[in-house]
């Protein structure tokens, strides 16, 4: 059997998009639903559709890949529906279907993996567009501190099955890296990115972990997960959360702000959660190392190539930074030209 994921060429591509619409199509009449529209989201890690109603509410249909299994999706639905209870918390919790459960399994073509599809509330808001306010990014983080609080007094019930992030699984994502990062790294820059690497993973696996630094956390709050209703940032997709530091989570949020905005970020978060005196080197580590996963986990996809070339003189300096034990979190650093990168264009 092929899996039901399985696209490589343009033509495959939209072979399984044809799937998908048609596993979305007899999913829905799985649930209590009196929708009018469906709309195609994305096409990632799984296949999202939009739906609507005549009642004016909204839902979330996921197509899973086979990346994940069934305890997997379901595990991250409970804890989700969990936080769904917490006052000042909104995230998108799962429907169960006329049958009762909260996933399961669709036909398809012939040939192909039956994939598991899940439902969950729509999250109303918006992605923010342009450069986020001072008040954006404090919020930003007593949102993040809700929600870490939130997962610190989850009780994992039985079965409960998530991933864990750390330095094996950074292994893994490098391991991926090895393969493609001639498409947009010169030898030397390479160099740089694994003497990084390793340093990355000493210091993870030195580091002390307890209920206060670790747990389940997002492990995605990008600016792409977070929309803003009425000024108030809510996250969305949680399907990679699982078990990690809690400064592992903030550093994705971090990657994408000016300094000022990181320290407004961590007052914010501050004013919920406090953090250790020490706490700035821990996560520096983590700003590298999600740094890093970022471009292991678009390296394979020819599409994201120039973007990441242009990108590499603001994280070659970075790494430069870090390896070079200097405090970069909360500085300016200029962008850097290491060298003639990739001078005879990247190799894809």
């Amino acid at each position: 059997m092929k899996p039901f994921f399985h696209f490589d060429t343009d033509e495959t591509r939209q072979s399984l998009l044809a799937r998908a619409r048609n596993v979305a199509l007899w999913a829905i009449q799985q649930y209590e639903l009196d929708w009018n529209c469906i709309r195609f989201i994305q096409l990632s890690d799984t296949i999202t559709y939009k739906i609507e109603t005549v009642t004016k509410e909204s839902y979330l249909l996921r197509i899973h890949s086979e990346r994940v299994n069934k305890e997997e999706i379901l595990s991250e639905l409970v804890f989700l529906n969990e936080l769904g209870k917490i006052n000042d918390l909104v995230v998108p919790e799962g429907i169960r279907s006329r049958s009762g459960s909260y996933i399961f399994e669709c036909e398809t073509d012939e040939g192909y993996r039956k994939p598991y599809v899940s439902l969950m509330k729509w999250v109303e808001g918006e992605h923010w567009s342009g450069e986020f306010t001072d008040n954006h990014v404090n919020s930003m983080g007593v949102m993040m501190g809700k929600l870490h609080e939130a997962s610190a007094s989850f009780e994992i019930p039985p079965d409960f099955v998530r991933p864990h992030w750390g330095s094996d699984s950074f292994r893994k994502e490098v391991s991926k890296l090895e393969h493609y990062y001639p498409r947009f790294l010169s030898d030397g820059s390479w160099k740089l990115y694994q003497e990084a690497i390793d340093k990355i993973i000493r210091q993870f696996d030195s580091m002390k972990r307890d209920n206060r630094n670790y747990g389940l956390i997002h492990a995605d709050l990008h600016s792409g997960n977070v929309v803003f209703n009425n000024g108030i940032p809510n996250p969305i997709d949680f399907g990679r959360c699982g078990y990690g530091y809690y400064l592992y989570d903030m550093s994705a949020s971090l990657l994408e702000l000016y300094p000022r905005h990181r320290w407004l970020l961590i007052q914010g978060y501050e004013s919920v959660v406090k953090l250790n005196k020490d706490y700035i080197r821990d996560l520096e580590c983590f700003f590298i190392m999600f740094m890093i996963e970022n471009y292991c986990h678009h390296s394979s996809d020819t599409r994201e190539i120039p973007s990441l070339i242009n990108e590499q003189k603001y994280a070659l300096a970075y790494i430069k930074e870090y390896i070079n034990d200097r405090p970069f979190l909360f500085e300016v650093i200029e962008p850097v030209d290491f060298e003639s990168n990739l001078e005879e264009g990247p190799n894809i």
